[in-house]
């Protein structure tokens, strides 16, 4: 269908008569004194600003532009003009009737009509739907300051004179763009026409154009440039680093390969010969060494531990292999690998090669014990199902050669704690069946010291370390994006989105060619990514590409996931948006460019992330687009940090008496211990046995009956598992379908009735919540805006268990019950970072008890901050995070994050809050707030020994921001946890080194002085005296 076109009689002329004519002599601009008078035609006598909104048939374009002087010198960026799905103008999600009925709240209608027939064109999993073309202006409406502490702003309440003054503003910046092009106009040509001229250019219009294939495609440095010749580019690249390309460097193995194996790499891998890396790890196995190797991704990493396998089975056929994977899409990529090099391997065509995990029913369980010689799994299954049953799998383990443990990154915290436990576990029943032969193989990402990781997690003393990487690599480009501010004419307006930055530099990408894939650090982000996606393709008539782009992320099905890695690695796809679900390994075929939307939770993971563009050694594009946040603008103004700064060491908790009790019960249903075992449990063992497991009269211990049988079922080594909450798609009625499954804490804050809950970038409305059944009902509607929830979390302390003085300090350091309550009690609506719509929800409060440790804040402390204008809530919020940036599982705890909305609200907030710093464990009863309450006092530090230097407070270093904070770090105050730390530690705080605050932000102090907490009877508290008169 062709376009209409607009004849020139119709744009400029009018038969009204004409107007005064108007000059520009009393406007005047802002610090550039009076404009030059310029006569203007009629043509821009007309009104100054127009907005026209034009119906169209989906996707067909097929309508009339109509704009009175607009387009030209304006700035692009302060206004949205394209087309959008009529649904997109609502502000309420109305059902049918409702929007039959004359009365009660509906949304305005702009739609015409239809004249024709409807567009055949039509978007799988979305419906039909009138576009409408808009112009749309940005609004300086949030006044001096965002009120609403959420980055948000109300529609405002306008005044005459406000109104009066907005027109004007407008009507000064339409005369001063008439006037520049006006005198930019070359001698002899109509300046109306060239207005006509581009208003036609800007109407967005249905694009047939084809993508280039990936032999086609511009190099990254051609591309790089070509955005920075883009209308929209306004210098977001902040930093550009370009790594050259790297030569592969081969390596020798000392014995040579049968030429069985070596027809199975050349056939299976196009493998001829080996990187060094790789010779040098695959010797170390033949020499019977434990072998960790740290290398870049797609460096080949798994062919160090697949050869030496075939090697193995070639000398004996009946030896057996586990292959442990920390995720399902990983272990099913690396089996149909695995499967395919046996395939080619003459010899070894009859190996049976099986995956044991969750998903693996009962009756497939036996036969694989019985018959596969490699079996892929999981540390969750050899805890739950193996070791439990180590009886029915002794054949299998008395014959195991070889152990691999892919991606040993992601075991740390708590859940490697766990696991280094699970391995000492495993150890022991190998040992028992007399096998202590088996070679343990790791494979990683970079990281710091992998030797000493692996010795802590698998609690062996001889480990070989290979780090030197002999993969070749292509070129590489690292851009910081830092998005611009909307407008620079009115930066009070703020910057633009980062989601809209990163998916307009991901559609740009795309189009030329370029697989992309965009990491978002939450599954929201997600969500809300892939949404704007299907609308911006939409709008722009490139179907063609939106056909190619697929969200990715925890919580999708499983025949959904499956259905995506197909798609990506057979290379169908030009985008993927995901989590960092695909942060691993997996082999998700090429991919050019990798954009990170906002700074990943720490170094190692923007480095992993990055390593994921550029898999084939060609040249390949990294970008991190910032978030305004404080840890994203930190490394905008500090990328060198992004390349130079080391990762953190990973940690693994040995010590944890919870931790080794929970599998020292797990290990006696095993086989009974012995005070031996303390070379596989370490020195807790004797004091743990003898006060919680059961001593027979040989002096053997067995697991307390009150674990049996099977105490691992009582152990869970990710955290406490959580309850789910079902949604269930009643749209088309009487055929329900199950959307997904989301876990409670998530829920909390996504399922409630009204919410705009997003599944692969489409939008449903919650309707209906069952918290007795732990469903939700949704129903998909197209609308354009997204809820927030309002909400609150209560963290108090309960009872005092155990007290610890600070070292030479009065203060003390308190631990025991600690009660948490969430709170949803309404939403915003929000479009454009603007709050259409605030709605009142009546829900239950999430309830939940757990450990946890906390400090209280002395009162000379909190009156010295006041004095000096200092907020305490942000001085509190700032010292918590110190502390937990200084904490090695930090990971695993939370304190009382303070929020915006809260904090700097015009009305006062009467919910105050204690003057407290308050952890406590993330997952139930885990145990490492024990650990943090015993380890205060070297987290804090020793004030005569670590926090002096040349006489000063050493703690600097450690108030950065928390990248875990749920309130993005708004709320803070480095100055004033400065002056917190130093008042817990008992150090002078000089008044003349900390300057008073003016503070011209709204909100009111929420903090009070901290109540006493009653100890349980038969705890000493010592300065309790003391404590209640300070």
């Amino acid at each position: 269908m062709k376009r209409k076109e607009t004849t020139n009689s119709t744009v400029g002329s009018s038969k009204q008569p004409a107007k005064k004519r108007r000059t520009s002599g009393a406007t005047k601009t802002k610090g550039k004194g009076k404009v030059q008078d310029i006569v203007w035609s009629e043509y821009f006598q007309d009104d100054p600003i127009t907005t026209v909104v034009l119906k169209t048939i989906p996707f067909i374009r097929d309508s009339m532009f109509v704009v009175t002087g607009l387009q030209g010198p304006s700035s692009p960026t302060s206004s949205n003009f394209a087309y959008i799905p009529r649904n997109e103008m609502r502000v309420h999600a109305e059902t049918l009737s409702q929007v039959q009925r004359p009365s009660g709240r509906t949304s305005p209608d702009f739609s015409i009509p239809t004249q024709g027939p409807a567009s055949s064109s039509q978007l799988p999993g979305i419906e039909e739907d009138e576009h409408v073309l808009i112009l749309e202006f940005a609004e300086n409406s949030k006044g001096k300051k965002d009120q609403s502490g959420l980055g948000l702003s109300l529609p405002p309440a306008m005044s005459p004179a406000q109104t009066k003054k907005l027109i004007e503003s407008r009507d000064e910046r339409f005369t001063r763009a008439v006037n520049e092009l006006l005198s930019a106009t070359p001698a002899g040509e109509d300046p109306v026409e060239l207005l006509q001229a581009a208003a036609r250019d800007h109407i967005p219009a249905a694009v047939k154009a084809t993508i280039p294939s990936p032999e086609e495609r511009n190099s990254i440095d051609d591309v790089v440039l070509e955005i920075q010749e883009q209308e929209w580019y306004k210098n977001q690249i902040v930093d550009r680093r370009t790594f050259a390309a790297r030569e592969a460097r081969e390596g020798t193995l000392d014995e040579s390969l049968s030429e069985s194996i070596q027809q199975a790499l050349r056939d299976a891998r196009k493998i001829s010969s080996l990187y060094l890396h790789q010779a040098a790890a695959i010797n170390a196995i033949w020499r019977k060494k434990h072998v960790i190797i740290s290398t870049s991704t797609a460096s080949g990493k798994s062919v160090i531990y697949q050869v030496p396998l075939l090697r193995l089975l070639e000398e004996d056929p009946t030896a057996t292999a586990i292959f442990v994977y920390p995720t399902k899409a990983l272990a099913q990529d690396q089996k149909s690998a695995l499967e395919q090099l046996l395939w080619s391997c003459p010899g070894l065509q009859h190996i049976k090669v099986a995956t044991y995990d969750g998903d693996t029913s009962q009756e497939c369980r036996t036969d694989i014990r019985e018959t596969a010689s490699v079996i892929f799994t999981n540390f969750d299954m050899i805890h739950a199902s193996i070791l439990p049953h180590e009886e029915l799998w002794r054949s299998f383990l008395k014959k195991l050669k070889l152990l691999a443990v892919d991606e040993l990154h992601y075991y740390a915290d708590l859940f490697g704690s766990h696991v280094a436990q699970v391995i000492r576990r495993f150890r022991r029943v190998c040992a028992a069946v007399g096998n202590k032969r088996t070679i343990f193989v790791s494979c990683s990402a970079t990281i710091a010291k992998p030797a000493q990781h692996m010795k802590r997690l698998f609690g062996i003393e001889e480990v070989e370390e290979i780090t030197e990487d002999g993969a070749p690599s292509g070129i590489k480009d690292y851009l910081v994006w830092d998005p611009p501010c909307v407008d620079d004419q009115a930066p009070k307006l703020g910057r633009h989105s980062s989601i809209l930055e990163a998916t307009r530099l991901m559609r740009f990408l795309m189009k030329r060619g370029i697989r992309v894939i965009l990491f978002c650090k939450i599954r929201k982000a997600c969500e809300l990514s892939m949404k704007t996606l299907r609308a911006d393709l939409s709008a722009e008539g490139r179907l063609d590409v939106l056909a190619k782009v697929m969200p990715y992320r925890g919580g999708y099905s499983q025949e959904d996931r499956r259905r995506i890695e197909k798609e990506a690695f057979s290379g169908n796809l030009l985008g993927i948006v995901a989590t960092n679900a695909l942060e691993l390994g997996v082999d998700i075929g090429v991919l050019d460019a990798v954009i990170m939307l906002g700074f990943p939770f720490g170094i190692a993971n923007f480095r992993q992330q990055a390593g994921r563009a550029g898999r084939r050694t060609r040249d390949s594009l990294a970008v991190l687009v910032s978030d305004n946040l404080p840890i994203d603008q930190h490394y905008v103004k500090h990328p060198d940090d992004l390349y130079n700064k080391p990762v953190d060491e990973l940690m693994v908790d040995l010590d944890s008496k919870f931790i080794i009790e929970a599998h020292l019960q797990c290990a006696a249903q095993e086989m009974p211990l012995s005070k031996d075992d303390h070379v596989y449990f370490g020195p807790h063992l004797a004091e743990l046995s003898d006060k919680k497991l059961i001593k027979d009269k040989d002096g053997w211990y067995h697991t307390h009956p009150k674990f049996l049988p099977y105490p691992a079922r009582h152990v869970s080594i990710r955290g406490a598992e959580e309850e789910k909450y079902t949604l269930v798609d009643i749209t088309k009625a009487g055929v329900p379908k199950v959307l997904e499954e989301i876990e409670l804490s998530r829920a909390l804050f996504e399922v409630y009735e009204g919410a705009v809950f997003m599944h692969q970038g489409l939008t449903f409305i919650v309707k209906e919540v069952s918290h007795d059944a732990k469903m939700g009902k949704v129903v998909r509607a197209d609308v354009n805006w997204i809820t927030s929830p309002r909400d609150f979390t209560n963290v108090d302390a309960k009872q005092t268990w155990r007290i610890k003085a600070i070292p030479n300090s009065p203060q003390l350091t308190y631990f025991g019950r600690v009660d948490v309550v969430t709170v949803v009690f309404g939403f915003y609506k929000i479009r454009n970072k603007k709050i259409l719509d605030t709605v009142y929800i009546d829900t239950p409060p999430w309830e939940r008890q757990g450990f946890g440790f906390w400090l209280d804040v002395p009162k000379n402390v909190l009156s010295f901050m006041r004095a000096k204008g200092l907020r305490p809530a942000e001085a509190i919020h700032a010292a918590s995070h110190a502390w937990m940036n200084q904490f090695a599982l930090a990971a695993e705890l939370r304190t009382e994050c303070k929020a915006a909305e809260k904090e700097y609200k015009l009305a006062e907030s009467q919910r105050k809050r204690p003057a407290r710093l308050i952890f406590y464990d993330a997952s139930g009863k885990s145990g490492v707030s024990a650990q943090g309450f015993d380890h205060g006092k070297h987290t804090l530090g020793d004030p005569a020994q670590s926090t002096r230097r040349r006489g000063k407070l050493s703690l600097r270093g450690r108030l950065r921001e928390l990248a875990h904070c749920r309130e993005g770090n708004t709320v803070s105050s480095k100055s004033g946890a400065l002056v917190v730390l130093r008042g817990l530690l008992n150090l002078e705080i000089n008044p003349s080194s900390v300057l008073d605050v003016v503070d011209d932000a709204a909100g009111f102090d929420t903090i009070v002085e901290a109540d006493y907490i009653r100890p349980v009877d038969g705890v000493e508290d010592r300065v309790r005296v003391g404590h209640l008169h300070r």
